[in-house]
């Protein structure tokens, strides 16, 4: 689609990264860092960037209805394929369409609740997709944005070996400017197997820096750091 940036990870290898969800942030840290700033129980959630729909039946446990949007065709046949096994009070609720970030298939303040994890929002360069979620969020809704933390944590120092000229600082600035404010906060990968977990690590590094990586890191886990972004529409 036009304006569809192209995922480095999910659009090659949807079956690796599913691994990669199923082992990130076991503990839920995230969702319940959400839930204290604005809980989506009987709220309409808007997940942009869905992919292959991981989140989508977990946020429609509470949500009153859940939309994913997701650019790439592939993803949202599977994402569409993975409500054909959800429950069916969950199926009824979520909605897949297929649209961009910058181009949202959505009406104006229509949704209470935004999701984008990993998922266009890097900083600079994405305020056509800011634009857009100011648009559909109503008064009183909140659009949650989680992205790496590359200050700390094992993670954030193996991206900051793989990307040595990003610049935390600045995109935390970037944030800070668009009026979201963070939460930095301790998650984990947890892989069942080693095989798992080189998958991954091969999935989101080059060639060279993941086997460099791997060598050096025994194990199936690792500490991971994430920023939550939020804004609250007044």
């Amino acid at each position: 689609m036009d304006g569809a940036i192209r995922s480095p990870n999910i659009w090659d290898q949807p079956a690796v990264y599913e691994l990669e969800n199923r082992g990130c942030d076991p503990d839920g840290v995230i969702e319940a860092a959400m839930a204290e700033i604005r809980a989506w129980d009987g709220a309409r959630v808007l997940d942009i960037g869905c992919g292959s729909g991981y989140h989508l039946p977990r946020f429609a446990r509470a949500a009153r209805q859940v939309v994913g949007v997701e650019p790439h065709p592939p993803l949202v046949e599977l994402a569409r394929r993975r409500l054909g096994s959800a429950a069916p009070d969950l199926r009824s609720r979520i909605l897949v369409r297929q649209g961009t970030a910058q181009r949202l298939p959505i009406p104006d303040a229509s949704v209470d609740v935004i999701h984008a994890r990993w998922a266009y929002f890097f900083g600079p360069g994405c305020e056509p997709g800011l634009a857009e979620v100011r648009r559909v969020l109503r008064r009183g809704g909140t659009a949650f944005v989680i992205d790496n933390d590359a200050t700390r944590s094992t993670f954030g120092r193996w991206f900051r070996r793989w990307l040595p000229d990003y610049d935390p600082a600045a995109v935390e600035n970037f944030w800070a400017r668009q009026g979201f404010a963070r939460r930095s906060l301790d998650i984990r990968w947890q892989h069942e197997t080693r095989a798992d977990f080189e998958s991954v690590v091969r999935l989101e590094f080059s060639p060279e820096i993941a086997s460099a990586l791997l060598a050096e890191h025994a194990g199936t886990s690792i500490d991971y750091a994430v920023n939550l972004f939020w804004f609250t529409r007044a």
